[in-house]
C-alpha cells in the first residue's frame, strides 16, 4: 500500500474531525482543500476514500461524494441522448484528417460545458446545496468529496472550479481529490503533465 497515501488520508481524517471543527484550511470561512495523489494510484486512492467515508460515518458525520465525470455526462445528454455519440464520431472524422484540429473540436465544446460559474461549478454547488437542504439537521456535520476530476483532463481548470464554487456552498468543508504532482508549497501539475499552476488558494494534502 501506498504510505504517502495512507498518511495523506490519515492527517486529512485528522484535520476534517477536529474536536474545533474541520482544520482543512488557515482561512477563515475558506472550507477547501486539495488531495494530491499519484494518477496511477486511482483505485489505490478509491478503497482509502470508502476507508474515510466509513471513519467520518462512525463518528457522525455525513458524506457527500459527487463525481465531475458523471456531472459532465449528465450536461452533455441534456443535447440529446446521443449527443456523445455524435461528437466523438465527429471527432473522429476530424482527427481522420488533422490530429490536432480533433482536439481542438473537442476542447471548444467541452470549454463551454466546463468552465465559468454557470460550467460545471453550478451543477457541484447545485448538487451540494440539494443535499444539505435535504438533510438540514446534518448540515454542519456534513463532508463533500469532489472525485473523478481524472476523466475531465485535459479540459478542466481546477483551479478555476474552486474559484466558482466558493462562497456558494454553505460552508461546507469540500475535499477535491486530484490526481496529480505537487510542486513546491502550492504548485499541481494536472496528472503530472500540465505545467504546474500555482493558482491555489485551499491547502493542499499530499
Amino acid at each position: 500500500m501506498n504510505q504517502r497515501l495512507a498518511r495523506l488520508f490519515a492527517d486529512l481524517a485528522a484535520d476534517l474531525m477536529h474536536e474545533d471543527g474541520p482544520r482543512i484550511s488557515t482561512m477563515r470561512n475558506y472550507r477547501f482543500c486539495i488531495a494530491v495523489y499519484p494518477p496511477d494510484k486511482e483505485y489505490e486512492l478509491r478503497t482509502h476514500v470508502r476507508r474515510l467515508s466509513r471513519e467520518l460515518a462512525d463518528n457522525g458525520w455525513v458524506v457527500k461524494s459527487i463525481s465531475l465525470h458523471t456531472l459532465l455526462f449528465e450536461r452533455l445528454r441534456r443535447h440529446g441522448e446521443d449527443y456523445v455519440e455524435r461528437l466523438v464520431a465527429r471527432e473522429k472524422a476530424v482527427a481522420a484528417r488533422n490530429p490536432e484540429r480533433g482536439l481542438n473540436l473537442v476542447t471548444q465544446k467541452l470549454t463551454a460545458e466546463i468552465e465559468g460559474p454557470e460550467g460545471l461549478a453550478a451543477d457541484v454547488v447545485r448538487e451540494i446545496n440539494a443535499f444539505v437542504q435535504a438533510n438540514p439537521d446534518k448540515a454542519e456535520r456534513t463532508v463533500v468529496l469532489l472525485g473523478r476530476l481524472g476523466a475531465l483532463y485535459p479540459f478542466l481548470r481546477s483551479s478555476a472550479l474552486l474559484k466558482h464554487i466558493d462562497g456558494r456552498t454553505g460552508h461546507v468543508p469540500v475535499v477535491l481529490l486530484y490526481p496529480g504532482e505537487r510542486h513546491g508549497e502550492t504548485g499541481l501539475s494536472f496528472m503530472g503533465q500540465i505545467n504546474a499552476d500555482s493558482d491555489y488558494r485551499p491547502r493542499i494534502y499530499g
